[in-house]
């Protein structure tokens, strides 16, 4: 879910289960006049030049499971287009249902909040295999969260020796010299 929304509101990407039913969002997109165009923006990624575009409808009166999402308003179509440094293409559409009311500005911006919970979610689970531990007590578990994200937010902001490692890597070349980086942590 996006950070930035109201709590009673939610855009998150469509379930497995659900897109059968959720693709025939982009026969309404010619279909009828009810989506609320896109908002194209150029952006320079880590692979190259990143196009995002969006499309949302608030045409659901197809959608067959809209009663098993309490207050859901829209859909939401995203293609990110990212061409290469060697000129390379490559376009990955996803799908996303919201309670959100059209609003293609607001909807970028839950979009893009929702792939960087789920980037932080992915490093935290890289980096410490957060998916795999199975500490049972409720105050242990909360803990070691907070410690995991701390340490994560420390491993992006140190440098450890003269090359880009990995956050992994990092993690692992603090762990074996510890005394050499303590200096540096202490003084973020």
């Amino acid at each position: 879910f996006a950070p930035s929304l109201p709590m009673d509101d939610y855009t998150t990407k469509s379930p497995k289960n659900k897109r059968p039913a959720v693709t025939s969002f982009r026969a309404s997109i010619t279909r009828d006049g009810s989506t609320k165009g896109n908002n194209g923006k150029k952006e320079k990624t880590e692979e190259g030049a990143a196009k995002r575009e969006y499309w949302q409808t608030d045409d659901i009166s197809w959608l067959s499971q809209k009663k098993e999402w309490a207050g859901l308003k829209t859909i939401i179509l995203t293609r990110n287009t990212v061409i290469g440094e060697e000129g390379e293409e490559s376009v990955e559409e996803r799908y996303f249902i919201s309670s959100l009311p059209p609003g293609i500005e607001e909807i970028a911006r839950a979009v893009r909040g929702h792939w960087m919970v789920e980037s932080y979610h992915w490093h935290l689970d890289v980096t410490f295999r957060e998916d795999g531990n199975h500490t049972i007590e409720k105050q242990a578990a909360y803990n070691l969260n907070i410690m995991r994200k701390l340490s994560l937010n420390i491993l992006k902001l140190i440098e450890v020796e003269s090359k880009a490692f990995s956050l992994k890597k990092k993690r692992y070349a603090i762990g074996t010299n510890s005394e050499k980086h303590l200096e540096q942590i202490m003084s973020l």
